[in-house]
């Protein structure tokens, strides 16, 4: 994986001044290096320039970035972040077309298949990716992220200067940018947060690129185009196909992820995810001789402080080491305790340039640390639950008919620490109303389905757009602020696409939570992990975090020029840091109660305070 960056601007001339444009390139870099620490470039032109900074992982000799193509005398050059699992089969195509390779990079494959199909090739792309190619024959800059947003990319406007980046504080190296709030990033922060609105770079008059979009952009403008969404259509296989099919293509795009030059580890819970996604792995390194290298993570103290809750049922050790044993894997047993857990809270800011999933968050980063020491590429069973159908909203009437967003189902634990002049200017109930009826609007509804059946498939439509989008927002900024790649089976595309139109009685059959998982991974597990019930990212349940977290926020409510001031009304949220918390009833997902609401306000004090937003209302 890797940082990419870079300007536009048709008008201009930036090789006028070189010296200069070269340093707001590196610049750039510098923000963004965490991403890829082993290497990095720079390419100026007149009307262009692009960073790179690169994690090396396939052909680490030949690699390097940003990569140039001659056609004639024009230049084409890409500077690229991802992953391309196809890339071998689109690689002989191009060369039965009489294309010419110079490495063995899939960064070469996406630019030369860029130069035979055009614009549109991305549609062929089978990957994780995000990247910019420069077409200097037509002087236009393109900007492509995959189907699922599984690797980011923002972008705004200054001046007539088009400016870009893997994360926005690559954009705000550039001078004159600022860090700006207004009603919607307010909104969004405080009414959706730490969910994130599709297309929206959370700062004013920032933008990112959807998923399964791309963009172009030049003299005349910029022009928006998407190349895939996800369609309703009706399910033909009966139920013995569908899980037979559907277990072919779980084992297919597992092992077509494990592609690499560097050795692969796999993140194991215990749970049936990371459990079907490591069996695979594990079989496929052995057929090579190899030992698969598995991690697992929990808090310390857990074993004492944990509390089964409706959401987290169970903890994750003594799977683990069940699944230890089964797999035979080079396992390795991490912990975080709770300073660390608080502390990283702005390390986790600083990873997503904004207010993220709290400790949620905080510990992960603390994790893909870890981790990142001994290994470079890690696959995970993140987004299963969005795919299959394994949260509680997908199973219970008064999620079904909420009208809202299942996951926060309930905006007043938020409004009730909020300045009454901020929430009267902010309006937030209508903006929430008004984006979910607009993602609602999106998704087509088949004929024949009963209502329940609808309400299904909109839930499962606003799983993958916005919680699943969230999920993987958070597994790309925390493994890359360490340079660690992080992979996602369960987000292949038309692994979604097919699932997604399954229907429920075979996705539940006879009440079994993600039902087609299951019986399509039987014999790759023992049925012990392969029926557990589900259990969540793990959290911490030790008393002295939440004291440790009521401390900081109340000595930060006692300094008068804190930013948070500008959000809290103060009196309001010292009452809350001395009151009883209910772990087992979040404010959004399964995961983010009282404790997190604490550590949330942390990070919106620390984001104000670092990036000196101005709040623009």
């Amino acid at each position: 994986m890797c940082g990419i960056a870079g300007f536009y601007d048709g008008a201009g001339d930036f090789t006028a001044n070189r010296e200069k444009y070269e340093n707001i390139l590196k610049q750039m870099q510098v923000r963004i290096r965490h991403r890829g620490p082993d290497e990095e470039g720079i390419y100026l032109s007149r009307h262009t320039g692009l960073a790179h900074t690169r994690l090396s992982i396939r052909d680490l000799k030949d690699g390097k970035q940003p990569m140039a193509r001659r056609r004639g005398k024009y230049s084409y050059q890409i500077v690229y972040n991802g992953e391309i699992y196809n890339a071998g089969s689109l690689r002989k195509k191009l060369e039965n077309m009489g294309w010419r390779f110079q490495t063995t990079s899939d960064t070469e494959v996406i630019l030369l298949s860029f130069l035979e199909y055009g614009p549109e090739f991305v549609e062929q792309l089978d990957g994780i990716f995000a990247f910019a190619i420069l077409d200097e024959r037509h002087d236009t800059l393109y900007l492509y992220r995959d189907s699922f947003g599984i690797k980011p990319l923002f972008y705004t406007q200054q001046d007539g200067v088009f400016i870009f980046g893997s994360e926005p504080k690559a954009i705000l190296a550039f001078p004159g940018v600022k860090a700006k709030a207004d009603r919607d990033t307010l909104n969004e922060l405080l009414g959706m947060g730490p969910a994130r609105i599709p297309g929206s770079g959370f700062y004013q008059g920032f933008h990112e690129v959807k998923p399964g979009c791309f963009l172009s952009v030049n003299r005349y403008g910029i022009q928006k185009r998407s190349y895939w969404h996800l369609i309703s259509r009706p399910h033909r296989d009966d139920y013995d196909t569908t899980i037979k099919r559907s277990g072919e293509m779980i084992r297919d795009v597992i092992k077509r992820q494990m592609v690499s030059d560097v050795p692969i580890c796999t993140f194991l819970s215990g749970g049936v995810d990371s459990s079907v996604v490591s069996a695979v792995c594990a079989e496929e390194l052995k057929k090579q001789g190899e030992r698969l290298t598995t991690y697992s993570f929990d808090f310390t103290g857990n074993q004492k402080y944990f509390k089964a809750n409706e959401f987290q049922p169970s903890q994750d050790r003594p799977y683990v080491d069940q699944m230890v044993r089964y797999l035979d894997s080079d396992h390795h047993y991490l912990e975080c305790d709770y300073q660390t857990q608080a502390d990283l809270l702005y390390d986790s800011v600083e990873s997503h340039d904004m207010p993220c999933m709290a400790d949620v968050d905080s510990s992960l980063v603390h994790f893909c640390r870890l981790v990142s020491k001994q290994h470079k590429v890690v696959l995970t069973g993140e987004c299963a639950d969005e795919v299959f159908g394994g949260y509680p909203w997908f199973h219970r009437e008064h999620f079904l008919n909420c009208g809202t967003f299942p996951w926060t189902p309930d905006l007043t634990p938020r409004q009730t620490l909020l300045k009454p002049e901020l929430l009267e200017e902010l309006q937030m109930n209508e903006f929430v109303k008004r984006i979910y009826a607009e993602s609602v609007r999106e998704v087509a509804i088949l004929p024949g389905e009963d209502e329940i059946e609808t309400n299904r498939r909109q839930i499962g439509y606003l799983n993958i757009r916005y919680f699943m989008q969230t999920l993987l927002n958070r597994m790309d900024r925390t493994s890359m602020h360490s340079g660690l790649e992080a992979r996602v089976p369960f987000a292949d595309r038309e692994l979604v696409e097919y699932i997604f139109n399954v229907p429920w009685e075979m996705k539940a059959k006879d009440g079994l939570v993600k039902n087609v998982l299951r019986q399509a991974s039987r014999g790759l597990l023992p049925d012990e992990i392969l029926f557990r019930r589900k259990s969540p990212y793990p959290k911490s349940y030790d008393p002295y975090y939440e004291q440790l977290l009521g401390k900081r926020l109340e000595h930060i409510l006692e300094d008068s020029q804190a930013p948070i001031h500008q959000i809290v009304d103060a009196e309001k949220t010292k009452q809350f840091i001395h009151s009883v918390k209910d772990y087992g009833k979040p404010w959004y997902g399964q995961l983010m109660a009282g404790p997190q609401m604490l550590a949330y306000l942390l990070q919106i004090n620390y984001w104000l305070e670092k990036y000196q937003v101005q709040i623009c209302l």
